[in-house]
């Protein structure tokens, strides 16, 4: 029997508002809605994730069903008629939202998710502007422990989304649900709070939560403070994913976006110096690459990981504590890149780093409790003094009325701006190893490395791997982005059983450019898309490997010296401990 037939077979036809749609058998309703055309409202539903069918509000009609039933949950069978807005069907799905919103507080004007809030949404397209029920509020405290992420346990509706993704996505469990009926909470594990979790801090669950019950903590108006203070030097430094989603941001194509318009716009958001975290990416290479060729050479820990994603490090004190040796001892390239602006940039500027206020503008929510870890202070300051996220800048620009779209391009500041095509890659999984690959290539067999892209670790694939000859040097490599795929890899490592030399972790779905800290995003394939302009924007420059970077030997050359020297150890590298014992 040939694949057409069997194709033929699996289909069914179905009724739905009166249309006729052909849909291979096992479809769910929402999923047969969609392809005619219909649009049936989700809450609880999210197109990465597991149905769970919690909170209804896509309840339909079928023939011969007493009962309205969930569209999200229901397959659709031979012959089947649905409709998807009858009477009953809109009167059922405003009372779920009456319900929802009778136990939701109504600050929308002062909520972090207003004009991008699911329910908000909801609610003016069902015209619930009347509540038959009272408003009974909660009174619950907000958890501002961790430094990244707030809880406000009031606005949460129990749709479950962010317990799936940190479950069965992230594997770290650091969410659950607790108590029955309406006492139900979303609550961190063991009924502590978020920071004395197992949280890595990645992020996703802002992404998974159709509300505002759980959001990022906002530094907005401390960076305006420190802008307008004249006694501070506000340096700033970009994310090579950062572009993309404010491009998205601004309704343009993820392409439109030069890096010289955002230079631009920063500098009048208040910004007195603009770098870019590309450059440490680039010198992140340079370090990481020639450590592992000395654990490869003189029987190291292996295999080494990277230690670029901080959610991913946290994950790895968190979790597996006896395997820290196998982290990379490179401190991330916002890290590095603070270290740096304080000693070598200010040196060269004539500043003095007491009046450097650091800022990092990161796709990455992770990296604002990065930022205030204690081993990051090697400059003898703290080598980051904010971080903003996309969301945050985006916001700032908005608020000033500023689009980078119609600016024209300027230059980075000198001595820290300039980047390579490999530093890029950073903003995508597998980027890093492959941007190491580059180099380290032409540092083991001395010749130039003609073919540069390395697809195999390319894509939202969750494991990628590659076997690369360096005139008999075999290599093995392997890149996975979110921590489930970093937990089947571990666990290989712990049992003595990886057959990788080097392995790139990160946290987030498709890399920095699905980041915590990004414009909420629904779905992998806005990720891949994202994906794909990191590779356009490789392809488009002249230097495409770190070692080409000419800033990068000046710094060798008039201050570092030589890859994993003395200053490179000082400044560049750190070690990690346990973070929590008895998981």
């Amino acid at each position: 029997m040939d694949r057409g037939t069997v194709k033929e077979m699996s289909e069914i036809t179905v009724m739905i508002n009166g249309i006729k749609t052909i849909i291979p058998e096992g479809t769910s309703i929402l999923h047969t809605a969609q392809a005619a055309g219909i649009k049936i409202p989700t809450l609880c539903f999210h197109p990465d994730q597991e149905i769970k069918a919690n909170c209804r509000i896509c309840v339909v009609e079928a023939e011969g069903q007493k009962n309205l039933i969930p569209a999200c949950a229901t397959a659709v069978n031979e012959g089947m008629v649905i409709n998807t807005a009858t009477p009953r069907v809109l009167e059922a799905r405003r009372m779920i939202l009456e319900l929802i919103l009778a136990h939701h507080p109504q600050d929308c004007l002062h909520c972090v998710r207003s004009g991008s809030c699911e329910l908000q949404q909801l609610a003016a397209e069902y015209d619930v502007r009347f509540n038959r029920f009272p408003l009974e509020d909660a009174h619950l405290p907000l958890d501002y422990s961790s430094p990244s992420i707030v809880r406000d346990s009031n606005k949460c509706i129990l749709c479950g989304r962010c317990i799936e993704f940190c479950t069965s996505k992230q594997t770290v469990n650091a969410l659950g649900l607790a108590h029955r009926g309406f006492d139900s909470q979303v609550v961190p594990s063991i009924g502590q709070e978020l920071f004395e979790s197992p949280c890595v801090m990645c992020g996703q669950c802002i992404h998974a939560c159709p509300v505002g019950a759980i959001s990022g903590r906002e530094q907005t108006d401390e960076f305006m403070a420190a802008a307008a203070d004249p006694d501070k030097i506000v340096v700033t430094q970009i994310a090579p994913a950062v572009r993309l989603a404010i491009a998205e941001a601004f309704g343009a194509d993820r392409d439109q976006l030069q890096m010289g318009q955002l230079a631009s716009a920063l500098r009048m958001l208040g910004f007195n110096h603009v770098l870019n975290t590309n450059f440490a990416a680039d010198l992140t290479i340079m370090e990481e690459s020639q450590e592992l060729l000395e654990r490869i050479s003189n029987g190291g820990v292996l295999p080494m990981f990277t230690s670029c994603c901080p959610a991913w490090v946290r994950f790895t004190e968190v979790f597996y504590p006896d395997q820290l040796d196998h982290l990379s001892t490179c401190k991330s390239p916002q890290q590095m890149f603070g270290a740096l602006v304080k000693t070598y940039w200010a040196e060269r500027m004539n500043i003095s780093p007491d009046k450097i206020f650091s800022v990092s503008i990161m796709p990455c929510i992770a990296k604002k409790y990065e930022a205030v870890r204690p081993e990051m202070t090697d400059s003898d300051y703290s080598d980051v003094d904010m971080v903003l996220t996309t969301r945050e800048i985006v916001r700032l620009l908005q608020m000033t009325g500023i689009n980078p779209l119609k600016l024209e391009e300027t230059e980075f500041d000198p001595w820290m701006g300039e980047y390579t095509g490999s530093a890029v890659l950073f903003g995508a999984s597998g980027g890093v190893m492959e941007a190491a690959l580059r180099t380290v290539y032409e540092k083991v067999t001395g010749r130039v490395l003609e073919k540069l892209d390395f697809s195999d670790v390319r894509g939202m694939a969750g494991l990628k791997e590659a076997t690369v000859d360096m005139d008999g040097t075999i290599v093995k490599v392997a890149a996975a982005h979110t921590l489930g795929n970093a937990r089947a890899l571990m666990d290989e490592v712990a049992a003595g059983k990886s057959p990788y030399h080097f392995i790139e972790i990160m946290a987030c779905p498709g890399g920095c450019i699905g980041g915590g800290g990004q414009p909420i995003t629904r779905s992998n394939e806005q990720r891949a898309q994202r994906m794909e302009a990191i590779y356009v924007e490789d392809r488009s420059k002249i230097l495409r490997k770190s070692h080409e970077n000419h800033e990068i030997q000046m710094l060798y050359e008039d201050f570092l010296q030589e890859t994993l020297g003395h200053r490179s150890h000082e400044l560049l590298h750190t070690k990690y401990t346990l973070k929590r014992k008895n998981i």
